[in-house]
Formats: C-alpha cells, sequence, structure tokens
C-alpha cells in the first residue's frame, strides 16, 4: 500500500472510532479525542466534561473500553487518558449533543435554541450561531439561523477563534440536522495596545526623582500595618470543623470522585427550567388563539 492510501485508511479509522466514542459515552459528555501513536502503543486522550463516568468503579469503564478499541479499531496496546473540560458551555461538541438529545426527548426546537444559546452566552461566549434544518414542522424541509453576539464569518479572525461542530438527530418527522459555531473571547488577539503605563513612568523620570528615603519609610510603615492586621486577623479566626454532607461517591482506585451525575440529568433538569422560557412560538401561537375568540 503506498503513503496515500494508509494515511486515507487511519484518517477513516479514527473517524469510525470517534462516532462510536460519541455513543459510547455520551453520558459523559463527549467532546473530542486525541489520538497519538508511539513505540510502545497509541495514546488516546478522551475529553469529557465528567470523567468519573468514563473511569467507572475502580477503573472498569476505562477496562471494557480499551478491549474494544484493542479488538474492533485494531489499535495497538491503547493507552486512555481522560482530560476534564472546564467550560462545557464554550465547546460545540457538548453543546450539539445536549440539544439533539433535547429534540429526541420531544422539545420544541425554537425552545431548544433559544435555551442553548442562553446556556452558551452565560458560560462567556463572545457570539453563538446555531442552524438546525431538516423537517422542523411539516413535509417540507426548513432551515432556520439565530445568532447572538460578535461572529466574525471570514478571515482570518473567523479560522482562529471559531469552533464548530455538527450533530444529527433522527425524530418522528424526520431527520434534523444542528450546527453550532462559537466565539470565543479567549482566542482573540488585540492588534492595538494602550501605553498609558509607560508614558506616565517617563513623564514621572523628566520631572525628577523621588527621595528614596521618603520611599523607604512609606515601605516600612507599609509593611509594619500588614503585619498587625495579619496578627489580628488570626487571633480573631476560629477553626470550625466541616459538616458532613451526604454525596454520591464514585471510587476509582485511591481517588474518589464526588457528585457524579450523567448528562441526562442534566438534560432533565434543564428541560424543567426551560418551561419558564418564551419563544416566538408561544406568541405567535396566543396570538391565533385571541384572533379566533374574537372572530367567535
Amino acid at each position: 500500500m503506498s503513503a496515500v492510501k494508509n494515511i486515507i485508511k487511519d484518517n477513516y479509522n479514527t473517524m469510525l472510532l470517534i462516532d462510536y466514542l460519541r455513543i459510547a459515552i455520551k453520558d459523559a459528555g463527549f467532546s473530542h479525542a486525541d489520538i497519538s501513536k508511539t513505540p510502545t502503543g497509541t495514546r488516546v486522550a478522551l475529553h469529557v466534561t465528567r470523567p468519573g463516568i468514563v473511569i467507572g468503579r475502580k477503573g472498569s469503564g476505562i477496562r471494557e473500553l480499551t478491549e474494544r478499541l484493542e479488538k474492533d479499531f485494531g489499535l495497538k496496546n491503547p493507552q486512555i487518558s481522560v482530560v476534564e473540560i472546564e467550560k462545557p458551555e464554550l465547546v460545540p461538541a457538548v453543546m450539539c449533543t445536549r440539544m439533539a438529545s433535547h429534540l429526541e426527548r420531544g422539545t420544541a426546537f425554537r425552545r431548544a435554541t433559544m435555551w442553548i444559546l442562553k446556556q452558551i452566552m452565560e458560560g462567556g461566549a463572545m457570539g453563538v450561531q446555531i442552524t438546525i434544518s431538516g423537517k422542523l414542522r411539516g413535509d417540507r424541509s426548513a432551515f432556520e439561523k439565530h445568532t447572538v453576539g460578535i461572529l466574525p464569518r471570514a478571515g482570518h479572525h473567523a479560522e482562529m477563534i471559531v469552533d464548530e461542530d455538527i450533530a444529527h438527530v433522527g425524530t418522528a418527522m424526520g431527520r434534523i440536522g444542528i450546527r453550532i459555531r462559537i466565539a470565543k473571547k479567549e482566542k482573540l488577539i488585540p492588534e492595538f495596545e494602550m501605553i498609558k503605563e509607560k508614558v506616565s513612568k517617563n513623564k514621572q523620570s523628566e520631572n525628577g526623582k523621588v527621595d528614596e528615603s521618603k520611599k523607604t519609610k512609606v515601605e516600612e510603615s507599609k509593611k509594619t500595618k500588614v503585619e498587625e492586621s495579619k496578627k489580628t486577623k488570626v487571633e480573631e479566626v476560629k477553626v470550625e470543623e466541616p459538616k458532613k454532607t451526604k454525596v454520591e461517591e464514585v471510587v476509582v482506585d485511591d481517588i474518589k470522585v464526588e457528585g457524579v451525575k450523567s448528562e441526562t440529568e442534566q438534560i432533565a433538569k434543564d428541560e424543567e427550567k426551560m418551561k419558564d422560557l418564551t419563544t416566538n412560538e408561544d406568541e405567535e401561537n396566543a396570538l391565533k388563539w385571541l384572533e379566533l375568540a374574537w372572530k367567535q
């Protein structure tokens, strides 16, 4: 086999592996996997919102995964590591799976989109765009785009700042596609910088040097005040025993993962909160009812 064919085969196998992981570790909030080949074996880093579910009780989950990857996907000596995602609201893959599960449960697509938009913007995103397409209302296919905030669509900034992902859902009406694009503030590189502090320092040097003796006296007085305040604080603070609370624990060898909850539990909680959220669809239905009442 040529080098090109080998590359194509590897890419195809990784695509199948990621599709399998999305279904197998759905409750853990799977985002993506980094696969790298080494002389000893293949390293697989799984980026997940809830690592305790992937690891399982005493590492049973990881053992099952390694066996499956070795047998079905032909990975030589796979070494799996789990990486926790700090902000799942800013990861488009996680939010796509959440929205897909909402639609599978039977929630209205506009209500689900508005809820996901709200969650992402509260998480600290610069801008969001959600595109939903398919058989949304009837037999004829349609699509809707909802955007909030600033989201660059072309150029260098669009390549560097914006992350996107796609998910597909099978509903009673038909297949629906979801595409989420998120612009992050952290990746934004400013074009200009303010140099006010540097200018002020130069002015001070031009006007004249401050007496060193005065500086040392001021610093010594500050130090004494800080030390006195620390002593008083230490005397006032009383050590209290922490209250014991009953929390679910998943023991992994010697590690205790407290309060591990699956994505399905999170989605069920979100649906309860979603009931209070009003959408354009609700307003349209209310207007229709009012028109019928006036006609009668």
